[in-house]
């Protein structure tokens, strides 16, 4: 079971630095961050630019994985997501992995000032995958309704650098067909209505909706074995760092719902926050499981 830790950006780097230091030591497998303009629990605060964090953060570590979870496809156009993912792929030795999700609607208000439904931004989701496997494979031409890419592009890749790993957010069917025609990975956390989930109420949805991305699979011919799958632990009122036992428990129902990939919020805040945890538990947690 690969381990990852979620580095939310509210640290200055000055103190940024020796956390992700910390992430390394622990033992997880990667490391990574998330992709938001605006978000509720960091209204005036400060909230560092992921993509950058990860540039320094791969300087900073020498084993750990990096990757962002996820990049917002809502904000982000694919010339973009497939310069700089090639870039943190080049600087880190080939330890980047990128997540990519539809992301949100009130980034795209703060961004350009529109307001958006959810098919638009399922629309667009696909087609900045499609373009960013297009840059990828070599093409430097690609239109979509809602992206485009147009003219004669740089190399997508570096000299030598394969494409890093795409791992795609997805909680529904359309997302799941996404997933099945064009990712290396899925990864989800249940999707905004599992956030008052108690733990077992969480992990039925979490396995269904495993079912259903194998289905996807099968439906376009592809081996559901193939796809990595992560799922993202603790957005909501489960717990999985508040003991040892409970991590062990959480690692144990992903492997039997099918995921390779336990990912979980590195502690941040005050003791009794939301995502705040004992350090020497987390530590104790990640041990618990190699062994």
């Amino acid at each position: 079971m690969r381990l990852g830790a979620l580095v939310l950006q509210k640290e200055p780097w000055v103190q940024a630095r020796d956390t992700w230091r910390q992430v390394e030591r622990a033992g997880f497998d990667i490391g990574y961050v998330a992709d938001h303009l605006t978000h509720s629990t960091v209204a005036g605060q400060w909230w560092a630019d992921g993509w950058t964090t990860l540039a320094a953060a791969a300087e900073a570590t020498s084993t750990l994985g990096i990757g962002t979870l996820v990049g917002s496809a809502a904000i982000r156009g694919p010339a973009f997501v497939a310069r700089v993912a090639a870039t943190l792929q080049d600087i880190s030795g080939g330890r980047f992995v990128l997540g990519l999700g539809a992301g949100t609607a009130p980034d795209v208000l703060v961004d350009r000032g529109e307001v958006v439904g959810a098919e638009v931004l399922a629309e667009r989701y696909r087609e900045v995958v499609l373009a960013i496997r297009a840059l990828w494979a070599g093409e430097t031409m690609w239109r979509g309704q809602h992206v485009a890419v147009e003219g004669v592009a740089p190399a997508a890749l570096a000299p030598g650098s394969p494409a890093p790993p795409l791992v795609l957010a997805a909680h529904a069917r359309a997302g799941f067909d996404l997933v099945a025609e064009q990712a290396d990975g899925w990864n989800t956390y249940g999707g905004p209505k599992a956030a008052g989930l108690a733990t077992d109420d969480l992990w039925s949805v979490l396995a269904t909706q495993a079912d259903r991305v194998s289905q996807a699979c099968e439906r376009v011919g592809r081996d559901p074995a193939s796809l990595r799958r992560s799922v993202l632990l603790g957005y909501g009122a489960d717990r999985p760092l508040s003991s040892v036992a409970a991590f062990e428990d959480a690692v144990g129902r992903a492997a039997r719902s099918g995921f390779d990939e336990v990912v979980v919020y590195w502690p941040m805040g005050q003791e009794g926050s939301p995502l705040w945890a004992d350090p020497d538990v987390v530590v104790a947690a990640v041990a618990a499981v190699r062994t």
